[in-house]
Parts: C-alpha cells; structure tokens; sequence
C-alpha cells in the first residue's frame, strides 16, 4: 500500500521539479518567466499529438520538449529583444498557451492515450521496496534526477555557470567584463522552456496519458512558486518538488478514503500548502534577499 502511494508521489512530483529547474536556470540568467503554465500545456498538447500522429511515446516526448522550447523563443524575443515587461509577458503567454493548446488539442479529446512505459533494470527492480521505486520507473523521472545533479554542477561549479549567476547578480557589470549577456538569457530562457515542455509531455504521457483541456491544472505556478521556496537551490526543488508532489497525491487518498472534509477544500489543498509555504519563506527576508538574483525580472539594453 505504502509503496503504491509512494510510486504515485513520485509520478505527481517529477513534473513539478523539472518544469521549477528549467525556471530556477531561467532566473539565475535574470529572466523572470511567469509563463511557465503556458508552456507546459504546450508541450502536453504537442506530446500527445505527436504520440497520437507518430505511434512513439519518445518521439512525442521530444515535441513536448521542441513545444516549450519554441513557445518559450517568443517570450524570449519580446521581452529580451524588444524589452517587452518581463511579468506582463509571462503572463499574456499562460493565456496564449492555455488557449492554443485547447485550440491544437480539440481533436484528441476522448482518445485513450499511448503511455510512457517504464524503464526496467533487471535484478535492480526486484529488490524489496526500493526495486519498483527507484529502478522501475519512466525515462522522465530519471532525467528529473539527472537534471538536479547536472544543473547543481553548472551552475556552482562550471565556468559557464558562473557566468551566468554573475548575469543574474550584475547585468551591467557582466556586460562590461564582455559576457554577451543577451545571448546567455536567450539561452537560458529556451531551456526553461524545454523543461516546462518536458514536464507538460510527462503529464499527458505518464501522469494521465489523454489530451484534457488545462490537464496542467496550475502546476506552473506552483512550479514557480518550488523556485522562491528553494531559494534557487537545485537540490531544494528537488526535496520541494516531493513535499508538494505528497500533498496532491495526499489530497486525493483522503478524498478516496471518505475523510469527512469537503473534497473542493481538498482539491484545494496543494495550492494553500503553496501560499502558506510562501508566507512563512516571506518572514526570512534575509536569507531570500541573499539568494534572490539582483538582476531578476530587470530589463537589459546594452546601448543604455
């Protein structure tokens, strides 16, 4: 029982962390991207569209991945080329996105989906407990773990990395030390938006493999949210992915359980567990301002 729970928890999480590290890159560079939502439902559409068209699961994966990314380039051309506002934007394209995808998506409702089947290590997923957990599971949760570790070392250990992070603290200052400062945030902002397209493949192709209209449900913003609460440590949206993963997945056993709480105020739940996460982060303004990038959410014009 406990493992099933545990197997749910770790399908309801995976998506979270991936889409939160793509953003947390995104504003180490100092982009502020609040159209993450938009750009999952993109890639969950394309995925399944293309898992519907193709008959692979992995070619849809990448066209949840080529989703995102290219959904992601026309944030990045009006708000780092044109000098759009970076809040307005995300959010005009959340509202693009969830349009769109209905739009995209409206011929795939009610078809029975085509799902990501895990991967099996032989020997390894038959040790007790920890077999099915950890050596029997979809391609995407071992990627979200890669990405963890991949990006930890980028970002504190590589000289690349660094130049980013000094983007993110000090646009100017960068940009006077020749850091090409447009191009990194270009960079940075199609890889946050290959991660929110990946993570919107996993909904549609392993969460629940079907097409249905907003199956993204909010997870972008609490994505967002996992960053601010990570203070833009990979390995704490990691941990923050799971805690609010549990919560969704809790929700809904005490709901299958006939717990007398009203299931609005249970559906409810992952999303006040979101605010109340971000109310007590608030009261340690120190520790937020030391890891916030000074640079976050603030336009760059190299002529000015």
């Amino acid at each position: 029982m406990f493992e099933a729970i545990l197997l749910t928890v770790i399908t309801a999480s995976t998506p979270l962390v991936i889409a939160a590290l793509g953003e947390l890159v995104t504003e180490r560079a100092g982009v502020l991207n609040l159209g993450v939502e938009g750009m999952m439902i993109m890639g969950a559409v394309c995925a399944f569209a293309v898992t519907q068209i193709s008959g692979s699961p992995y070619v849809g994966l990448f066209a949840g991945i080529l989703g995102g990314g290219i959904f992601s380039l026309l944030f990045g051309f009006l708000t780092l080329t044109l000098v759009a506002n970076q809040v307005a934007t995300g959010l005009a394209l959340t509202i693009l996105g969830l349009g769109l995808s209905g739009q995209i998506g409206e011929a795939f409702v009610g078809q029975p989906g085509i799902k990501l089947q895990p991967i099996v290590f032989p020997l390894l997923s038959d040790i007790p407990f920890f077999g099915r957990v950890l050596f029997s599971q979809d391609l995407t949760f071992y990627f979200s773990i890669g990405l963890v570790i991949g990006i930890n070392w980028f970002l504190f250990k590589s000289r690349t990395g660094l130049k980013m992070r000094a983007i993110g603290d000090n646009h100017a200052s960068a940009h006077a030390l020749g850091i090409n400062v447009i191009r990194t945030r270009y960079l940075a902002v199609m890889f946050g938006g290959a991660c929110a397209g990946l993570a919107g493949a996993q909904l549609s192709l392993v969460y629940t493999p079907q097409w249905v209209e907003n199956m993204s449900a909010g997870r972008g913003w609490i994505a967002l949210a996992l960053v601010v609460f990570a203070s833009w440590r990979p390995w704490r949206v990691l941990a923050g992915g799971y805690l609010f993963g549990a919560v969704t997945i809790g929700q809904l056993h005490a709901q299958a359980f006939g717990i007398g709480i009203p299931s609005q105020f249970l559906s409810a739940l992952p999303y006040a567990a979101t605010i109340v996460v971000l109310i007590i982060i608030s009261h340690n303004r120190r520790t937020t301002l030391i890891n916030t990038p000074a640079s976050l959410g603030k336009p760059f014009v190299p002529d000015r």
